[in-house]
């Protein structure tokens, strides 16, 4: 009898659900629930087990607020984050590549001018990064948008500092009519996750490290084309090859070039020694569903 319900029961929670139920709802809740089952019956997961899985999402939960998210976490270093960015970008078709989002990124940073510095009365090596925003074509983008966020010479977003006066290390800013940007910044360095919640004891019974290699967050818009959510890696960081969030990708880790000329610091508005990267975002033009969706959701708002 014990083992006609281990078996059964999969079938019975299936067969609750409701016909008349969104149909790709019901697929993905079928497919959830049949893992799911499979997979306690596959560990033998005991009632002890099971209850510190409710107190380990229960503390998930509650570590969750408007500057922290770590359910985003727990799916960037299981790796989740990453698989759903490539079953949703399979061509890139001469595009830039995607990475994750991660889970410090904050609506409403402040728009500054090209040429600008987003991290003004912020420590670190001065940077200057530039580029272009262009279709698949080639074509400049005018006026795309670029929002842009990034740590600290330490290691740590805004949101994870008190008293920083509002949104720190994060700018918007569009390119020209020539689809370039331009912007001041301080060089990006490695820095760890949090791991002061249920992730970090994660990563500690996993042995693994929680080390992200340095890099600047893009996300890069312009109407008519698909957003891209990126990462621009800084060449030679010694945790490209073992991101705890595996976000890597070749075409992303560019060369921070260090510059020593006091004239050269001047004629960008920095101090030397500075660093320089350039990099050109390249959109895929986004097609009329995503694009009636979009609106649709705008609208909405």
């Amino acid at each position: 009898m014990q083992n006609e319900l281990e078996t059964k029961l999969t079938d019975a929670v299936i067969a609750r659900l409701s016909p008349d139920a969104d149909p790709r709802f019901r697929r993905i809740m079928q497919s959830l629930i049949r893992h799911l089952h499979d997979f306690v019956r596959e560990v033998e997961l005991t009632e002890e087990e099971w209850f510190e899985a409710i107190k380990f999402l229960t503390a998930t939960g509650q570590k969750c607020d408007d500057k922290r998210q770590e359910f985003i976490l727990m799916s960037d270093v299981l790796g989740v984050s990453m698989l759903v960015d490539a079953i949703n970008h399979r061509r890139s078709g001469g595009t830039t590549e995607t990475t994750v989002l991660g889970p410090f990124f904050v609506h409403g940073a402040p728009e500054i001018k090209n040429g600008d510095d987003m991290a003004a009365g912020w420590k670190g090596e001065p940077t200057y990064v530039s580029g272009r925003v262009l279709s698949t074509e080639g074509k400049p983008l005018a006026g795309a948008l670029l929002d842009l966020w990034q740590s600290n010479s330490e290691g740590s977003y805004d949101v994870q500092l008190a008293d920083t006066g509002g949104k720190q290390l994060r700018a918007k800013l569009r390119a020209d009519a020539e689809g370039h940007f331009r912007l001041r910044t301080i060089l990006p360095t490695s820095y760890p996750v949090p791991t002061d919640g249920p992730m970090g004891l994660v990563l500690d019974r996993m042995g693994r490290h929680p080390m992200r290699p340095a890099h600047l967050h893009f996300m890069v818009s312009a109407p008519g084309y698909e957003t891209v959510v990126t990462h621009l890696f800084v060449k030679g960081d010694p945790y490209l090859e073992s991101d705890v969030v595996f976000g890597v990708k070749d075409s992303l880790i560019v060369d921070f070039k260090r510059n020593d000329s006091a004239s050269e610091a001047q004629k960008l508005g920095l101090k030397a020694p500075f660093y320089s990267a350039s990099y050109d975002f390249v959109l895929r033009p986004a097609d009329k569903a995503k694009q009636h969706a979009a609106r649709a959701a705008s609208d909405a708002v």
